[in-house]
Protein backbone atom coordinates (compact mmCIF):
# COMPACT_ATOMS: atom_id res chain seq x y z
CA UNK A 1 0.00 0.00 0.00
CA UNK A 2 1.39 3.41 -0.98
CA UNK A 3 1.84 5.69 2.03
CA UNK A 4 -0.15 8.90 2.01
CA UNK A 5 1.94 12.03 1.51
CA UNK A 6 1.54 13.21 5.09
CA UNK A 7 5.18 12.90 6.12
CA UNK A 8 8.48 14.29 4.98
CA UNK A 9 11.84 15.21 6.47
CA UNK A 10 10.91 18.69 7.62
CA UNK A 11 9.76 20.00 10.97
CA UNK A 12 6.11 19.88 11.96
CA UNK A 13 4.04 22.92 11.09
CA UNK A 14 3.05 24.54 14.40
CA UNK A 15 -0.20 26.37 14.91
CA UNK A 16 1.13 29.33 16.88
CA UNK A 17 -2.30 30.69 17.77
CA UNK A 18 -3.25 27.52 19.64
CA UNK A 19 -2.10 27.91 23.22
CA UNK A 20 -3.59 25.18 25.41
CA UNK A 21 -4.02 25.98 29.11
CA UNK A 22 -2.43 23.99 31.87
CA UNK A 23 -4.46 21.02 33.17
CA UNK A 24 -5.06 22.92 36.40
CA UNK A 25 -6.61 25.84 34.50
CA UNK A 26 -9.09 23.86 32.44
CA UNK A 27 -11.92 21.47 33.14
CA UNK A 28 -10.81 18.06 31.81
CA UNK A 29 -11.86 16.95 28.38
CA UNK A 30 -13.94 19.73 26.99
CA UNK A 31 -14.07 20.57 23.28
CA UNK A 32 -12.21 23.87 23.86
CA UNK A 33 -9.14 22.90 21.84
CA UNK A 34 -11.24 21.31 19.11
CA UNK A 35 -13.42 24.43 18.82
CA UNK A 36 -10.34 26.62 18.34
CA UNK A 37 -9.08 24.38 15.55
CA UNK A 38 -12.45 23.86 13.83
CA UNK A 39 -12.97 27.65 13.86
CA UNK A 40 -9.84 28.03 11.71
CA UNK A 41 -11.31 25.85 8.99
CA UNK A 42 -9.86 22.43 9.78
CA UNK A 43 -12.41 19.69 9.15
CA UNK A 44 -10.63 16.40 9.88
CA UNK A 45 -9.03 16.98 13.26
CA UNK A 46 -7.54 13.76 14.66
CA UNK A 47 -6.65 12.98 18.25
CA UNK A 48 -3.68 10.64 18.67
CA UNK A 49 -2.56 8.71 21.76
CA UNK A 50 -0.68 5.58 22.83
CA UNK A 51 -1.01 2.90 25.47
CA UNK A 52 1.50 0.37 26.77
CA UNK A 53 4.55 2.57 26.59
CA UNK A 54 5.75 1.63 30.09
CA UNK A 55 4.80 -2.05 30.03
CA UNK A 56 7.37 -4.85 30.30
CA UNK A 57 5.60 -7.00 27.73
CA UNK A 58 3.40 -6.67 24.68
CA UNK A 59 3.30 -4.04 21.95
CA UNK A 60 2.80 -0.33 22.23
CA UNK A 61 -0.58 0.43 20.64
CA UNK A 62 -1.63 3.78 19.21
CA UNK A 63 -4.93 5.11 17.94
CA UNK A 64 -5.92 8.06 15.78
CA UNK A 65 -9.53 9.23 15.96
CA UNK A 66 -11.47 11.86 14.02
CA UNK A 67 -14.57 12.70 16.01
CA UNK A 68 -17.78 13.91 14.41
CA UNK A 69 -18.40 17.37 15.96
CA UNK A 70 -22.13 16.61 15.96
CA UNK A 71 -21.82 13.18 17.64
CA UNK A 72 -19.22 13.40 20.39
CA UNK A 73 -19.91 10.74 23.04
CA UNK A 74 -20.51 12.09 26.53
CA UNK A 75 -18.05 11.09 29.23
CA UNK A 76 -14.81 11.07 27.24
CA UNK A 77 -11.82 11.39 29.54
CA UNK A 78 -8.31 10.13 30.17
CA UNK A 79 -8.65 6.34 29.92
CA UNK A 80 -6.72 5.92 33.19
CA UNK A 81 -9.48 7.77 35.03
CA UNK A 82 -12.21 5.42 33.78
CA UNK A 83 -13.22 1.94 34.86
CA UNK A 84 -12.84 -0.98 32.47
CA UNK A 85 -16.61 -1.06 31.96
CA UNK A 86 -16.72 2.66 31.19
CA UNK A 87 -13.86 2.33 28.70
CA UNK A 88 -15.56 -0.56 26.92
CA UNK A 89 -18.82 1.35 26.61
CA UNK A 90 -17.13 4.52 25.40
CA UNK A 91 -14.95 2.62 22.94
CA UNK A 92 -18.07 1.22 21.29
CA UNK A 93 -19.62 4.68 21.15
CA UNK A 94 -16.47 6.11 19.56
CA UNK A 95 -16.40 3.31 16.98
CA UNK A 96 -20.04 3.95 16.09
CA UNK A 97 -19.84 7.74 15.88
CA UNK A 98 -16.31 8.67 14.76
CA UNK A 99 -15.63 9.88 11.23
CA UNK A 100 -12.36 7.95 11.22
CA UNK A 101 -10.49 5.48 13.43
CA UNK A 102 -7.18 3.66 12.90
CA UNK A 103 -4.62 1.80 15.00
CA UNK A 104 -0.87 1.37 14.96
CA UNK A 105 1.40 -1.07 16.78
CA UNK A 106 5.04 -1.81 17.42
CA UNK A 107 5.98 -5.21 18.83
CA UNK A 108 8.31 -5.92 21.74
CA UNK A 109 11.03 -6.90 19.27
CA UNK A 110 10.63 -3.63 17.38
CA UNK A 111 10.76 -1.70 20.66
CA UNK A 112 13.97 -3.50 21.62
CA UNK A 113 15.51 -2.81 18.21
CA UNK A 114 14.95 0.95 18.37
CA UNK A 115 13.69 2.34 21.66
CA UNK A 116 10.28 2.94 23.17
CA UNK A 117 10.05 6.59 22.09
CA UNK A 118 10.94 5.85 18.48
CA UNK A 119 8.64 2.82 18.47
CA UNK A 120 5.80 4.97 19.79
CA UNK A 121 6.41 7.51 17.05
CA UNK A 122 6.38 4.81 14.38
CA UNK A 123 3.14 3.36 15.75
CA UNK A 124 1.56 6.83 15.74
CA UNK A 125 2.65 7.40 12.16
CA UNK A 126 1.14 4.04 11.21
CA UNK A 127 -2.22 4.98 12.74
CA UNK A 128 -2.21 8.44 11.16
CA UNK A 129 -1.26 7.06 7.74
CA UNK A 130 -4.05 4.47 7.85
CA UNK A 131 -6.68 7.00 8.94
CA UNK A 132 -9.56 7.62 6.54
CA UNK A 133 -10.49 10.40 5.90
CA UNK A 134 -7.03 11.91 5.77
CA UNK A 135 -6.50 14.21 8.78
CA UNK A 136 -5.73 17.89 8.27
CA UNK A 137 -4.74 18.62 11.89
CA UNK A 138 -3.37 16.47 14.72
CA UNK A 139 -3.73 16.80 18.48
CA UNK A 140 -1.20 14.43 20.05
CA UNK A 141 -0.72 13.45 23.67
CA UNK A 142 2.80 14.64 24.59
CA UNK A 143 4.79 12.94 21.81
CA UNK A 144 6.30 15.10 19.07
CA UNK A 145 6.41 13.81 15.50
CA UNK A 146 9.18 15.77 13.76
CA UNK A 147 8.41 14.32 10.31
CA UNK A 148 4.76 15.28 10.21
CA UNK A 149 3.92 17.61 7.35
CA UNK A 150 0.43 18.67 8.44
CA UNK A 151 -0.34 21.06 11.35
CA UNK A 152 0.23 19.39 14.69
CA UNK A 153 -0.03 20.26 18.36
CA UNK A 154 1.50 18.07 21.08
CA UNK A 155 -0.05 18.57 24.50
CA UNK A 156 1.23 17.32 27.85
CA UNK A 157 -1.55 15.32 29.53
CA UNK A 158 -3.63 15.93 26.44
CA UNK A 159 -5.89 12.98 27.17
CA UNK A 160 -7.24 14.92 30.16
CA UNK A 161 -7.86 18.09 28.11
CA UNK A 162 -8.97 17.13 24.60
CA UNK A 163 -11.95 14.91 23.78
CA UNK A 164 -10.21 13.81 20.58
CA UNK A 165 -7.09 12.63 22.41
CA UNK A 166 -9.25 11.09 25.14
CA UNK A 167 -11.18 9.11 22.52
CA UNK A 168 -7.90 7.83 21.08
CA UNK A 169 -6.63 6.88 24.55
CA UNK A 170 -9.81 4.93 25.31
CA UNK A 171 -9.97 2.88 22.11
CA UNK A 172 -6.23 2.17 22.27
CA UNK A 173 -6.53 1.00 25.88
CA UNK A 174 -9.48 -1.30 25.17
CA UNK A 175 -7.73 -2.67 22.07
CA UNK A 176 -4.51 -3.42 23.94
CA UNK A 177 -6.30 -4.92 26.96
CA UNK A 178 -8.08 -7.34 24.62
CA UNK A 179 -4.75 -8.26 23.05
CA UNK A 180 -3.03 -8.86 26.39
CA UNK A 181 -5.94 -11.06 27.49
CA UNK A 182 -5.39 -13.14 24.34
CA UNK A 183 -1.68 -13.32 25.15
CA UNK A 184 -2.57 -14.67 28.59
CA UNK A 185 -3.87 -17.82 26.88
CA UNK A 186 -0.97 -18.03 24.43
CA UNK A 187 1.64 -17.50 27.16
CA UNK A 188 0.20 -18.95 30.39
CA UNK A 189 1.71 -18.32 33.78
CA UNK A 190 2.58 -14.63 33.46
CA UNK A 191 -0.80 -13.15 34.39
CA UNK A 192 -1.08 -10.92 31.32
CA UNK A 193 -4.88 -10.76 31.60
CA UNK A 194 -4.53 -9.13 35.01
CA UNK A 195 -1.56 -6.76 34.75
CA UNK A 196 -1.60 -6.30 30.96
CA UNK A 197 2.17 -6.64 30.78
CA UNK A 198 3.03 -3.90 33.27
CA UNK A 199 5.58 -4.33 36.02
CA UNK A 200 3.95 -5.84 39.09
CA UNK A 201 5.14 -8.16 41.86
CA UNK A 202 3.18 -10.99 40.22
CA UNK A 203 4.80 -10.30 36.85
CA UNK A 204 8.29 -10.12 38.35
CA UNK A 205 7.78 -13.42 40.17
CA UNK A 206 6.61 -15.08 36.94
CA UNK A 207 9.66 -13.78 35.09
CA UNK A 208 11.99 -15.14 37.74
CA UNK A 209 10.28 -18.54 37.48
CA UNK A 210 9.68 -18.81 33.73
CA UNK A 211 12.01 -16.31 32.12
CA UNK A 212 10.75 -13.96 29.41
CA UNK A 213 8.59 -15.05 26.48
CA UNK A 214 8.65 -13.62 22.96
CA UNK A 215 6.45 -10.65 23.80
CA UNK A 216 8.68 -9.41 26.62
CA UNK A 217 10.78 -6.29 26.08
CA UNK A 218 14.28 -7.50 26.84
CA UNK A 219 15.65 -3.96 26.80
CA UNK A 220 13.46 -2.92 29.73
CA UNK A 221 14.81 -2.85 33.26
CA UNK A 222 13.01 -5.44 35.37
CA UNK A 223 12.71 -8.06 32.63
CA UNK A 224 14.82 -11.11 33.49
CA UNK A 225 17.01 -11.91 30.50
CA UNK A 226 16.64 -15.63 30.03
CA UNK A 227 16.07 -17.48 26.78
CA UNK A 228 12.68 -16.63 25.30
CA UNK A 229 10.23 -19.42 24.63
CA UNK A 230 6.70 -20.15 23.37
CA UNK A 231 5.35 -19.28 19.93
CA UNK A 232 4.81 -15.86 18.45
CA UNK A 233 1.36 -14.29 18.35
CA UNK A 234 0.53 -11.50 15.90
CA UNK A 235 0.71 -8.04 17.54
CA UNK A 236 -2.71 -7.12 16.13
CA UNK A 237 -5.80 -9.19 17.01
CA UNK A 238 -8.16 -10.05 14.14
CA UNK A 239 -10.85 -7.59 15.22
CA UNK A 240 -11.61 -4.83 17.68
Amino acid sequence: MQQKKLFESEEAIPLQSLSPPSPEAQEPCTTRLEQLIWAQGYKNLAGVDEVGRGAWAGPVITAAVILDPERIPAGLNDSKKLSAAQRTTLAELVKESALGLAFGAQSAAEIDTSNILEATRQAMIQAITELIPEPDFLLIDAVRLPKVKIPTQSIIRGDAQSVSIAAASIVAKVYRDQLMTAYDTEYPGYGFARHKGYGTAEHQAALEKLGPCLIHRLSFRGVVKKEAHFGLLSPIPPSF
